[in-house]
């Protein structure tokens, strides 16, 4: 899907138990608005035999020719689907081995007529070990891994037992089905779940856990849709609900199981997008879903001008600022005083391209306060910019240029009011503490930070695994792909100024305590920050409290080396570090509990932060 169009685009494929002429079904399917077809790559016309020793210089007909289509349909109408036999994790020798060669077969013509198109097949159990080491010994393509929402014994359980005045008996979840077929295929990038709707709906919690795992395709067969007052077929509010929440999370297209004499199925198609479009929102930051970029280090280097830019465009940081500053500047001059005051010294350390400064010199019009604007930068490519605004906009204000570090930074007088956006996504990880810690000698007494508080949070996630060897750098992520395990808790706090002990320690260690409700799978953890700008002005990126509108900053992603496989209601333990030394600061965490992990990042090897 395009990431920039303003509205969605949504692929409807019908699924055929069997096709007969595929010409015939591609056309069927393009007059009822089917972008594609699912259908077996083997013709069940053509029977297979494989002995024990197959003879090298004979190679049978097993299927139809490639020559029927084109490589753009083969690679665009067609979804080709393969076995999903459980014969290949049958006990008996002879039995498996025949599954496993007809699957390679399978797997071989597929991928040879998809090029960059999907294979498809069906998990129907948890007892998979081999099918997924065949396939995974082979797959070079993206395949789909149908799993029903809901385990369709329950259904049958539940009947039986209304019968019988019993309790119905466990049924397998069959997100289990899936994380065992996953995991013994070492969460292969290529497999994704085409995640099957069924006539039961499962706990809203067991649902989010779906939304960390690759759904691809969302399947929906017809025995789902229920009949309206205008015998039309459409999804009950709670299935229209699963539908949106996928659509958004995932932007998946969808699969119809339906018969080919089924009267409506262009009725399913123009309904599925109707759905979709209807509760489609167009979300600001979409095109960063779930990337992990590396996090800015501007104390160490000097951001371009396309960071700043996307930086300014926030439409809610600047305001808040704002709102702090002439807070600040009321209770630094009470009415009574204004006539007789003299400037209120502000102090912006770290001006950028100016948008601190802007919000400075606004603040003092709304509260009719008088000020004098130091602004001190270090990035002498935004120092043209700031004596440009300086030149052309703001040469009828008082406003200081002054090109240097802060923390080298010797003013000519103290200041009444300190602003500063050194604010990280996980809060200090730009070093705001020791910046800001730096800077306080420039304020006086009785003078105020515009940054007086902030608190970082980690929540831990189940998210899609990075590579081991990037294992040991945090990231910075727009997370939509993602379950989250348990609620974020407070980790490290940081007031300023810091009048309360010399030498100031920002260093810090702390043991959070989280608790499973579901079974899941842990690769990382989750970092937010909330702080107080002012009194009750804030600025927050906790999923609780998170600011509308507010995307200067996403989450951090505090990834572990492996996945760990957690049971419900088991606890999980993760100590985490922040380290000090002359020239740089880095974090430290490791996983105590269900299983432990060595130290990562020990000593900054991966992810030192640069002063």
């Amino acid at each position: 899907m395009d990431k920039t169009q303003k509205n969605p685009r949504v692929s409807v494929s019908h699924y055929l138990d069997t096709a007969g002429d595929l010409k015939v079904e591609i056309e069927r399917a393009g007059k009822c608005k089917f972008s594609a077809i699912v259908v077996p790559v083997v013709h069940w016309r053509f029977d297979r035999e494989f002995a024990r020793e197959p003879l090298r210089s004979k190679h049978g007909q097993f299927t139809r020719s490639d020559l029927l289509l084109s490589s753009g349909d083969w690679m665009n109408k067609v979804i080709c689907r393969v076995s999903d036999s459980t014969a290949l994790d049958a006990p008996i020798e002879g039995v498996r081995r025949q599954a496993e060669q007809a699957l390679l077969q399978e797997m071989s013509f597929a991928q040879h007529l998809a090029h960059q198109g999907y294979l498809y097949t069906r998990l129907s159990g948890s007892n998979c070990v081999n099918f997924a080491r065949t396939i995974v010994s082979c797959l070079s393509r993206i395949m789909l891994i149908e799993v029903p929402l809901t385990n369709p014994k329950s259904t049958q359980h539940t009947w039986r037992s209304d019968v019988n005045g019993e309790d119905p008996p466990a049924v397998e979840d069959t997100w289990n089905w899936w994380n065992t077929f996953r995991s013994h295929a070492d969460y292969n990038p290529n497999l994704k779940v085409a995640l099957e709707l069924t006539a039961d709906v499962p706990r809203k919690s067991e649902m989010y856990r779906w939304l960390g795992e690759p759904v691809d395709a969302v399947v929906l067969p017809a025995n789902i849709f229920i009949t309206n007052a205008r015998n039309y077929p459409v999804l009950s509010k709670a299935h229209q609900s699963i539908v949106t929440m996928l659509y958004r999370t995932f932007s998946c297209h969808f699969i119809v199981k339906a018969n080919p004499s089924d009267g409506h199925l262009a009725h399913y198609v123009d309904y599925i997008k109707h759905i979709v479009e209807s509760n489609y929102v167009n979300e600001p930051m979409q095109g960063y879903d779930d990337v992990l970029e590396i996090p800015l280090q501007p104390l160490y280097d000097n951001l371009d001008s396309n960071t700043y830019e996307i930086f300014e465009l926030d439409p809610v940081k600047y305001i808040r600022y704002q709102d702090a500053i002439e807070q600040a500047l009321r209770d630094r001059v009470p009415d009574e005083q204004v006539a007789e005051a003299k400037p209120t010294i502000v102090m912006v350390v770290g001006g950028g391209r100016g948008p601190l400064v802007r919000a400075a010199l606004n603040a003092s019009v709304k509260a009719e306060r008088p000020v004098k604007v130091y602004v001190i930068e270090k990035n002498p490519n935004a120092i043209v910019t700031l004596t440009a605004l300086i030149e052309e906009m703001w040469k009828d204000r008082n406003v200081e240029l002054i090109s240097t570090d802060m923390r080298e930074f010797s003013p000519p007088e103290k200041a009444d009011i300190l602003v500063s956006e050194l604010l990280g996504s996980f809060g200090d990880n730009e070093l705001s503490p020791e910046c800001l810690d730096g800077a306080q000698k420039h304020l006086k007494d009785d003078g105020v930070y515009n940054q007086v508080r902030s608190l970082e949070r980690v929540g831990h996630l189940k998210d899609r695994v990075v590579s081991s060897r990037h294992m040991e750098q945090m990231y910075v992520a727009y997370l939509k792909n993602v379950y989250h395990i348990a609620d974020p808790q407070a980790l490290f706090e940081f007031v300023h100024p810091n009048r309360s002990v010399d030498p100031i320690d920002n260093s810090r260690y702390k043991v959070l305590r989280f608790k499973a409700s579901l079974d899941c799978v842990l690769n990382g953890f989750q970092g937010h920050f909330d702080t107080v700008l002012y009194k009750d002005i804030q600025l927050s990126i906790h999923p609780f409290t998170h600011d509308v509108g507010l995307v200067s900053w996403f989450s951090m992603f505090i990834p572990l080396t492996e996945p760990v496989q957690v049971k419900a209601g088991e606890e999980i333990v993760i100590h985490i570090w922040r380290c000090v030394a002359s020239h740089k600061v880095w974090y430290e965490w490791s996983l105590a509990s269900p299983t432990l992990t060595h130290v990562h990042n020990i000593n900054g090897r991966g992810h030192p932060i640069w002063k």
